[in-house]
């Protein structure tokens, strides 16, 4: 009997396959999420939540680290790093599931497929942006809604889902088409996680789903700290992708999840939004974990980032009585808030400071709970002025949004009392992390590049 079994190992082994291959695999990926950011969210949790336990990705036995850089540039754009994340491909900035050489280079997604896994890919930003993108669709320049959207339908992705679509800025009806193209690949269309549910718990969980938010906030699901009534998660986005793929006609699976929205607060240097789309992360992360108690041998969770956005960091020059805590009285993102006020600005003939100051308490908390100096409010009140009585202040320039100069001066102020320093409004060529475990998940030791985790991921579900 003993001959028999070491003749089956020797078999298995030849055909590239072992007794504790992964068959369940979750690839997560915090856009943006450098070590600052997880650092300053872990000491949130042990000092502000008072958890007992460090976040849920800090318990994972495997905690190593990966090198970000593209072919073209020390500091990666999320296209080439998408493409080096799902192809294990270096390529240039801006491109997608390409080769520097404008090749088309397939996602690892085509061999598990290949192999009989069905995959599923979302995020709670667009569903054809860069990161995702690069896991259905070649384009030479991220730029290109118009061509990468509709490659989804082509994919044979089993589920796709995102905030919304690039693609809508081409027109409604170049959207529209799209969905009726993704139906007539029996893909089943559910905008918001309420409508997946509904067909979920009346027992007609849909073979493909396409799942988009029915209530965008710029593309992507809302941030968590805006608290929008309704607004759908990455949990909820990891939830629906775990049902789609466990009532597909297979004991197995991969999905992407990708937690956008980490970035996008980042690049605002909005260190509040951060730290509470890292927690709405783990969220999801724990769907996942869950999901592994009950498989532990063959279940495997990969966690890591595309690149660091903002150079985040928990210290500062001047942070004598910060207080990481202060994250608590905001209660709006910069984004949201530099909406306000430009549209407050522009449409108020006589700009009065006392509204603002009524504002900054209530939405941020500002000498209420953070204590906001005398020099701070003097410094306030003179850009306020500068920003909305003489308009003559710069703005402040970054990927997603432009801030007034009092937005950018506002959420300086509060970092600042947080403790929280940044370095730019764009990337950085930092390290990121990367954790993992259960099955074969000391594969993710030491420091990687990135090219290297989609490989893994194939050595570790025996894939060729």
């Amino acid at each position: 009997m003993k001959r028999v079994f070491f003749a089956f190992l020797m078999l298995a082994s030849a055909m590239g396959m072992t007794a504790n291959d992964a068959r369940y695999i979750f690839y997560f990926i915090g856009d943006g999420m450098g070590m600052g950011h997880v650092n300053a969210t872990e000491i949130y949790n042990r000092d502000v939540l008072k958890s007992e336990r460090p976040l849920l990705m800090l318990t994972f036995p495997v905690a190593s680290q990966a090198r970000t850089y593209s072919a073209s540039s020390p500091i990666t754009d999320s296209a080439a790093a998408g493409t080096a994340l799902s192809t294990g491909h270096k390529t240039k900035n801006s491109m997608i599931g390409m080769n520097p050489d404008s090749v088309a280079v397939e996602s690892i997604a085509v061999d598990f497929m290949k192999a009989g896994f069905p995959v599923g890919v979302g995020t709670t930003v667009q569903a054809d942006d860069a990161t995702p993108a690069a896991w259905y669709a070649h384009a030479a320049n991220r730029s290109m809604k118009e061509d990468i959207a509709p490659q989804a339908a082509q994919s044979g992705l089993t589920f796709l889902a995102g905030g919304d679509f690039k693609l809508r800025g081409a027109g409604e009806e170049a959207f529209e088409d799209f969905v009726k193209v993704m139906q007539k690949g029996d893909y089943q269309i559910c905008e918001g996680f309420e409508a997946f549910r509904q067909l979920r718990d009346k027992g007609k969980a849909p073979h493909k789903v396409l799942l988009y938010s029915d209530n965008p906030t710029w593309g992507q699901v809302g941030y968590t700290i805006d608290s929008i009534p309704g607004a759908m998660t990455c949990a909820q986005i990891t939830e629906a992708c775990l049902s789609t793929l466990r009532s597909a006609d297979a004991d197995k699976f991969l999905m992407m999840i990708e937690g956008g929205n980490i970035d996008w607060a980042a690049h605002a240097n909005d260190g509040g939004a951060v730290i509470k789309e890292i927690l709405n992360f783990q969220d999801a992360v724990n769907v996942a974990y869950q999901f592994y108690l009950r498989h532990p041998d063959e279940t495997l969770i990969v966690i890591t980032a595309d690149h660091d956005t903002g150079g985040m960091a928990y210290g500062r020059n001047g942070m004598k009585g910060a207080d990481i805590g202060y994250a608590d009285f905001q209660r709006i993102s910069k984004d949201v808030f530099g909406e306000w006020t430009r549209n407050w600005g522009s449409r108020t003939e006589n700009p009065s400071w006392d509204e603002m100051e009524k504002t900054l308490r209530e939405k941020l908390g500002f000498w209420n709970g953070v204590p906001v100096s005398d020099i701070e409010t003097e410094e306030l009140k003179a850009l306020f002025t500068k920003t909305f009585i003489n308009r003559e202040a710069e703005d402040q320039k970054t990927l997603y949004h432009t801030f007034n100069a009092f937005t950018a001066k506002v959420f300086d102020v509060l970092n600042a009392h947080m403790g929280i320093g940044w370095t730019s409004t764009s990337h950085t060529g930092n390290f990121v992390p990367v954790y993992a475990v259960g099955a074969n998940s000391h594969y993710f030791t030491g420091n990687l590049d990135n090219t290297e985790i989609p490989k893994l991921i194939k050595r570790a579900a025996g894939v060729k």
